[in-house]
């Protein structure tokens, strides 16, 4: 039995019967199963390809079946989908592997009957590709696009009306390349340079950031909680763009700062390294399971200045009124700057989320404000490229709180060349598809003295 397979077909009926998200069930799996190197990557691979490809794999494989997808057995259907994600999408696998393989597997996990429907589906395929031929740009734009870049099409729809066809293409396209792995270096305990040796001599290829002094990219990493650098606290992983909020905040030593929306805490740690772990700040979470990574994480990076608290973000300007000297309200969002990191992410947006967001982002910038004391900086951030969740929110509550006056947000930027584009930019909007990084906001306002 093809165990890559098998655990890819297992772990695809996890996510998509059973609602678990793609990293977390794939990472389950990898824990219990003895796989390694190619047969890891593979497994991966199909995972994450098949989770990613969505709607578009159900479209194609309608073209070959007399009924609903939906009404074939679940794990039939997860053999077949992962079937036609190496016919469509890879190109070294051999159509008569995939045939057997699948065929193999259908009789494996108790459906042998059905082991001859498999067959048929994907032998036909073979023979007759061009009945999954995606349409055309000019039968219907926004189908075409969603299909051919694997994207719900109410979101193509939206963004056609912002951006156009051709930078909706261009976001669209950049959310299918894969990410390289980004980490902070723990400043607290070691430099860029040595967290680069130490990790390069662990056979790992690294690049600086050119977005932050203490960022590296990582390739052919591997596990990463096999790394030595990882469990002796010499960097935390965290996005480019996540990494400039720290910087824009610009924390100071024996502070009082308090992070509202702290979960999983790579910033909160941030934060704390640019005060050198002097100081006070006050994490807040509403997920008890989450507040519980961000102390695992400050304990392995060895920072002892940050505190937790359950707490609802809307409550923390009546229970901390005018005391802090920074807050981050990193809010939660529709997340649609970084689509590439999280492949079952665009699949679990809905629409009607992008219009119930700003209301609640925008109760819980004005409680993150009652707690900032008179001369200090509140920060605002999402890790979305939506106006109404971004500028519009920061812009309405300006309007109502005339104790507050936008700062040049750009200008607290790190010094760095793709940085020096932003300097000018009151409110801070990085777009995936020109700043080639993650889609993130950041605004930044200071309370009159």
């Amino acid at each position: 039995m093809d165990k890559a397979r098998e655990l890819a077909v297992r772990t695809l009926y996890d996510i998509h019967e059973g609602g678990a998200y793609a990293n977390v069930a794939l990472a389950k799996s990898l824990r219990n199963a003895s796989l390694v190197g190619q047969d890891r990557r593979f497994a991966t691979e199909l995972v994450y390809g098949t989770v990613k490809a969505g709607d578009t794999l159900d479209w194609m494989l309608s073209r070959y079946l007399t009924r609903p997808l939906q009404k074939t057995q679940p794990l039939v259907r997860e053999i077949l989908r992962v079937g036609f994600y190496q016919l469509f999408f890879l190109d070294k696998v051999p159509g008569s592997a995939v045939c057997n393989t699948a065929v193999d597997l259908a009789k494996h996990m108790g459906f042998p009957k059905l082991s001859g429907f498999v067959n048929g589906v994907l032998r036909t395929a073979i023979r007759e590709p061009d009945r999954a031929k995606l349409p055309s740009l000019r039968q219907n734009p926004a189908r075409a696009i969603a299909l051919r870049y694997q994207h719900p099409e109410w979101l193509v729809r939206h963004w056609l009306k912002r951006y156009g066809a051709e930078e909706t293409t261009k976001v669209c396209a950049f959310d299918n390349t894969a990410p390289l792995l980004s980490v902070r270096t723990n400043t607290l305990r070691t430099t860029r340079e040595k967290l680069t040796k130490g990790l390069q001599a662990e056979g790992i290829k690294v690049t600086e950031s050119l977005w932050t002094p203490e960022g590296l990219l990582l390739e052919q990493h591997g596990a990463l909680d096999r790394l030595q650098a990882l469990a002796d606290g010499a960097f935390q992983v965290q996005d480019e763009s996540s990494m400039l909020v720290g910087h824009i905040l610009a924390p100071r030593a024996n502070e009082f700062i308090i992070d509202c929306c702290a979960a999983p805490g790579g910033k909160t740690t941030h934060i704390a390294s640019l005060m050198e772990d002097k100081g006070r700040i006050l994490a807040c979470d509403i997920y008890d399971h989450k507040l519980a990574r961000i102390e695992e994480n400050a304990r392995r990076l060895g920072i002892n200045t940050i505190e937790t608290r359950l707490l609802d973000a809307r409550e923390i300007g009546t229970l901390y009124e005018g005391v802090a000297d920074r807050v981050l309200v990193d809010a939660p969002c529709s997340g649609l700057g970084v689509l590439r990191r999280k492949a079952d992410a665009r699949w679990r947006k809905k629409q009607e989320d992008l219009q119930s967001l700003p209301a609640f982002q925008l109760a819980i910038l004005e409680s993150a404000a009652r707690a900032v004391k008179r001369g200090g900086i509140l920060v605002y951030s999402t890790c979305t490229v939506e106006p109404a969740e971004n500028g519009e929110v920061v812009q309405q509550f300006l309007r109502k709180h005339a104790e507050y006056t936008l700062e040049p947000t750009g200008a607290f930027l790190p010094s760095s060349a793709m940085a020096a584009r932003h300097r000018e930019e009151d409110l801070l909007q990085l777009m995936p598809q020109t700043d080639q990084v993650d889609g993130f906001f950041i605004a930044r306002m200071k309370r009159r003295s």
